[in-house]
């Protein structure tokens, strides 16, 4: 086994109880980690809420489903869907797409996010009209 060296960065943190900060679409975000390449955090929607309608100008993100039951709407140019989002479920998020999520179920919906390169602050996201209020 070779030893590390003291300049390697192995950085370790556990799911945090509080969220770091509200998302443009009004979603709760955990940072997990983030390198100069991409981001992990743990986002968390509330029985019966709806986030905003939002685009990403430049970061792309993976969705994957932990827990809960939702829905989640994207468009982009003329293509369009609404798909279940549960337990299990992956969906990409690309630049300039608009989407929405909801909760549908009576659990928290959770759900783990790959933002690629890192968030870079609020000025990313583009607030739209929606699918649902």
């Amino acid at each position: 086994m070779r030893l590390m060296s003291e300049t390697q960065d192995f950085r370790t943190r556990r799911l945090p109880r509080e969220y770091d900060e509200l998302a443009p679409d009004g979603s709760e975000i955990r940072v997990l980690l983030s390198t100069g390449r991409g981001q992990l955090t743990h986002c968390t929607l509330h029985p019966g809420e709806t986030s905003r309608a939002i685009s990403h100008r430049t970061v792309e993100e993976i969705w994957y489903c932990l827990e809960g039951q939702g829905k989640i709407w994207r468009r982009r140019d003329e293509a369009e869907q609404v798909v279940e989002f549960k337990p299990g479920v992956c969906v990409s998020i690309t630049p300039g797409t608009s989407f929405q999520f909801r909760n549908t179920g009576q659990r928290s919906l959770e759900f783990i996010i790959a933002t690629i390169p890192p968030w870079p602050g609020d000025q990313e996201a583009a607030i739209l009209e929606g699918l649902w209020d």
